[in-house]
């Protein structure tokens, strides 16, 4: 065993150069077809979690406006987390309040429920018209306008620019109040 290795410092055994740069030649063919894809992973479980994050928080309003037998409401909010914005997209963070006098705007009297910050830069969600500033659930857990008009619409969310095919997500939500997430192939 002590002349073998005494033979290898001798004789210099190793890896010759050629070896070394074939090695490293195809460590970095792997690592460029696999970053792309890693990629597509990340945005993918992203944007996963968003729309897990939007669902939640719709459920959670529902369940609330059951259990407390009064109107409960996300709305989008700014940065501060304190009162809802009628403008913008619901990218820049969201709150879930109970709402005492049923006009859809939160007081400074009224209990916020849950906080949601703003999704991460070049995100995108957007609700369509009848649900483009807030949800509004009534004590039956049914969706409803201010107003008293049945409230349903769909939620669309996408990945920053350049969006990849298939990685879009929409929450669809029912004027029974009950949501649902689907898969999207076009962010447009």
């Amino acid at each position: 065993m002590t002349m073998h290795r005494d033979r290898c410092v001798l004789s210099g055994c190793g890896f010759a150069l050629t070896e070394l740069m074939v090695t490293l030649s195809m460590s970095a063919i792997l690592l460029a077809v696999s970053v792309p894809a890693f990629n597509q992973v990340v945005a993918s479980n992203r944007l996963t979690a968003y729309a897990n994050d939007m669902f939640a928080s719709l459920v959670l309003a529902r369940s609330e406006a059951i259990k407390r037998n009064q109107r409960v409401v996300l709305c989008k909010s700014a940065d501060d987390g304190q009162a809802c914005v009628g403008t913008g997209g619901w990218e820049q963070g969201w709150i879930v309040f109970v709402d005492l006098n049923n006009d859809a705007s939160r007081a400074t009297s009224e209990l916020i429920v849950r906080k949601m910050p703003a999704l991460s830069n070049g995100y995108a969600l957007n609700g369509n018209t009848s649900i483009s500033s807030y949800v509004s659930y009534d004590p039956q857990g049914m969706t409803k306008l201010a107003s008293g008009a049945f409230q349903a619409g769909t939620f669309t969310l996408c990945p920053p620019a350049p969006a990849v095919s298939g990685h879009g997500r929409k929450i669809v939500l029912s004027a029974s109040g009950r949501s649902r997430i689907s898969k999207i192939s076009s962010c447009a």
